[in-house]
């Protein structure tokens, strides 16, 4: 999931792309709510992002739990090692994966079930209870913002069983994630002190190139810039912090289940020079035991099955064995299909 660099990014001028808006507001208006399942469904198969506005998760809901996350990472390293490591959940600092993966991150990795979080918060907060209720307030909140997108997905999509997707992470037995992640200020480097404008590097790798293996990610950050996606041409772009939305990107599983209509886009997280970034990203995934396929409404004779069949278990545990940057999705794919 995530490629170690070392090596600190040029600085390069490109700008910010603007992602398609999705204002959740329309999903109620019934002479608007077709236009809104297209252009999500458009958004999927063009960018495999999109940001979400009047989402319905309340400032409040926001605000505490972006408060216990500050209020975490601000602990000393004594206090915060307490919640860790990470393994899988809990606090850990640079080391990302199992397999040597590194980044200029501090991050706290937790199951969504209710009675985790209240257990792990013991370890997490002075007022455990304050921590476990923030955090399953969001939790809760974001989880019905996915639901709904995945719910808009499917009938964009035209698939009779509109609640194919959204169950499920409605399941109690979903295998759903909460991470922080927290990067702080790192200062410019440059080569052999040479500080010409050909020579700077303006930031390094907080979170290195990645797709996300799971259905669906939501995405909060505060107002600073760093999360970049990779286009076609291999060109990294950066997206426009908006502390009003939430960024929404494609997972693999959803690549898996859309037969490749919507994309699971490769991304990263870079560190600023001056001022540190927080994130908070739910990870909506499927319990252990599903069985992953193509919809039979995604594949024709011109189309067929891209990728066999596998369980949400079997895919985590191939993406997890693999240096964190590889590609997993095509392990899954029929033989004799071209990698696209």
């Amino acid at each position: 999931m995530v490629v170690a660099s070392p090596t600190p990014i040029r600085s390069e001028k490109i700008q910010a792309i603007e992602l398609p808006i999705i204002d959740l507001s329309l999903a109620n208006n019934n002479n608007k709510r077709s236009e809104l399942q297209n252009r999500i469904v458009r958004a999927c198969e063009e960018f495999g992002f999109f940001k979400v506005i009047n989402h319905g998760v309340s400032q409040e809901t926001i605000a505490k739990m972006e408060q216990e996350s500050l209020s975490f990472f601000a602990k000393p390293v004594p206090e915060k090692q307490l919640s860790g490591p990470a393994n899988p959940f809990g606090y850990g600092c640079k080391n990302i994966g199992f397999n040597g993966d590194t980044g200029e991150v501090e991050y706290l990795l937790l199951n969504t079930h209710p009675l985790s979080i209240a257990q792990r918060s013991k370890t997490i907060s002075n007022d455990p209870i304050k921590f476990s209720s923030a955090v399953s307030g969001y939790i809760e909140a974001v989880r019905e913002v996915a639901c709904e997108l995945l719910d808009l997905m499917a009938e964009g999509l035209q698939v009779p069983q509109t609640s194919v997707f959204s169950s499920l992470i409605r399941d109690v037995d979903s295998d759903s994630i909460l991470r922080l992640n927290y990067y702080p200020p790192m200062p410019i480097l440059c080569k052999d002190n040479d500080t010409s404008p050909s020579s700077n590097y303006t930031t390094r790798v907080g979170f290195g190139e990645h797709s996300d293996p799971q259905i669906l990610t939501l995405l909060r950050s505060n107002d600073v810039g760093g999360l970049q996606i990779s286009l076609d041409d291999g060109v990294w772009v950066p997206v426009s912090p908006d502390p009003t939305a939430f960024c929404v990107n494609v997972g693999d599983v959803l690549q898996a289940m859309t037969n490749g209509r919507f994309v699971s886009v490769r991304h990263r997280a870079l560190t600023n020079s001056d001022q540190s970034r927080m994130s908070m990203a739910y990870f909506a995934a499927p319990p252990l035991n599903a069985k992953i396929t193509a919809l039979p409404e995604m594949v024709s004779t011109i189309k067929p099955s891209l990728y066999r069949t596998f369980t949400w278990a079997d895919y985590k545990k191939a993406a997890y064995s693999l240096r964190l940057g590889d590609s997993r999705i095509d392990l899954f794919r029929k033989q004799g299909e071209e990698v696209a």
